[in-house]
């Protein structure tokens, strides 16, 4: 039997996936019902801070455990009190927590902080975090932890959302190159084109994206290579999908199913490697992540995996075609030791370079740091000579990345509802594009989207 590490991914990332409820999730802490934030203080005069954090593979669970477990052993000032949460029972213990006004102190936290901050829900961390750790977070992350000058989520990794992965053995085989793999649309279809019939029955050149859900928070980064922007106008005021780089970006994807290069039902699930580990395809599309779940179920397919930045369009003009995903730690507006809740994170995931190495070294080398000294501190790891990849995700892939649109999620899934329909032929894209126009604009101003539009 395979380890539980895909299903546990599948399990984590769908829940980040489904940012209606992520929005609900960002509005809480968590903390064990029927206990205030911050507790009532722990033995010897101790401030207590509550913990807690989804379950997501073994090997971060165990560095959370860690790193609670050495933050205490550091100090007798502060006692954190950890809680790993099931994935699957995140959204209802959470709200139960916040219905009760238990939030936590601390709790880790996926997709934009946009809503939380409206809602006074997220405390500032400027104040609370030193200046120079904030001052470290890259570009990148500030935009996903940060609104304007004041800072309310820590950035613990960015993790690039589409990456293309190819089994060299495949394309060596049907006289593509295997070294770089595809860096267009264009030379995607015409490398499709030379592998299909050297395939097997039951394989298929390639596995993407390929339902509304998942297009709706994985392509971002593609809405973006193809059109220079997202979903909405700047000002917030209308859609911006009723274009040509929407349009070729939907077209592209139906040449995929029509031309057969893609199963008409999913080989596996965009967020696991399974189909690609079966050698059931010559390119796989997921997230960084992938790779570690191929060093981790099949080995023996590791030395054959090559993996680069997603095609682009043809005039895309150096813009990345990535999602940049990302996952955060935040303090609860309503804790009672804001204070000490902002020293656990800073020594925690702020501080040490060394106390962060060990989570990304055995992740395997799949996600970002968020600062310089610990990019520097891990790639400096004896094992990072063994993982080529990381500097691929790290160097050519996360730079460009389009971090995810703080707009709601009913705006990301019109679209994704759209590409699929186009794609599938159940709609001509205009007709696609039309029925989301209607739907984005009834998200804007049924949520008075421009009043809501970034600033910066």
């Amino acid at each position: 039997m395979r380890k539980s590490t895909t299903r546990i991914r599948r399990t984590v990332i769908a829940a980040l996936s489904a940012l209606t409820v992520g929005t609900m999730l960002a509005a809480c802490g968590s903390g064990t019902p029927g206990e205030s934030a911050g507790g009532d203080g722990a033995a010897g005069g101790a401030s207590t801070v509550q913990f807690w954090h989804r379950t997501f593979t073994p090997t971060e669970n165990e560095w959370y455990a860690d790193i609670v477990k050495k933050f205490n052993a550091s100090q007798d000032k502060i006692k954190v009190v950890g809680t790993e949460v099931p994935a699957d029972a995140w959204d209802q213990k959470m709200k139960s927590a916040q219905a009760a006004g238990k939030a936590p102190d601390v709790y880790t936290h996926s997709g934009p902080i946009q809503d939380a901050v409206n809602a006074g829900q997220l405390h500032e961390l400027n104040g609370i975090v030193p200046d120079d750790a904030l001052g470290e977070i890259i570009d990148s992350a500030r935009a996903v932890s940060a609104i304007g000058d004041k800072f309310y989520a820590y950035p613990l990794l960015l993790e690039p959302q589409t990456v293309l992965f190819w089994n060299k053995d495949l394309l060596d085989g049907a006289g593509v190159d295997s070294t770089n793999g595809p860096q267009t649309w264009d030379e995607l279809l015409a490398a499709c084109a030379k592998i299909k019939p050297t395939l097997a029955d039951g394989q298929y050149c390639i596995s993407p994206a390929s339902d509304a859900v998942t297009f709706a928070w994985s392509t971002h980064g593609q809405q973006y290579n193809f059109s220079g922007h997202t979903a909405l106008n700047g000002a917030w005021t209308k859609p911006d999908i009723n274009n040509d780089g929407y349009k070729n970006l939907m077209l592209s994807y139906k040449k995929l199913w029509d031309e057969g290069y893609m199963a008409k039902q999913a080989l596996g699930a965009y967020v696991e490697g399974t189909d690609f580990g079966q050698e059931k395809v010559a390119f796989k599309v997921s997230g960084s992540w992938m790779m570690s779940e191929i060093g981790s179920d099949f080995k023996e397919l590791l030395p054959k995996t090559g993996i680069g930045a997603f095609p682009n369009a043809a005039d895309s003009s150096g813009r990345g075609a990535t999602t940049l995903g990302n996952f955060k730690w935040v303090v609860d507006a309503k804790s009672k030791n804001a204070q000490a809740a902002g020293e656990f994170l800073a020594w925690a995931i702020a501080g040490d370079p060394a106390n962060l190495v060990p989570f990304f070294v055995n992740t395997q080398f799949t996600k970002v740091p968020v600062r310089m000294s610990v990019q520097d501190a891990v790639a400096g790891d004896q094992a990072a000579a063994d993982a080529p990849w990381s500097s691929v995700i790290t160097n050519d892939i996360a730079p460009t990345a389009i971090p995810e649109p703080t707009f709601p999620w009913d705006v990301s899934l019109a679209v994704g509802t759209a590409m699929e329909s186009v794609m599938k032929g159940a709609s001509s894209v205009d007709d696609a594009i039309s029925t989301a126009d209607q739907a984005i604009q009834t998200v804007i101003d049924r949520d008075g989207l421009p009043a809501k539009a970034p600033k910066n």
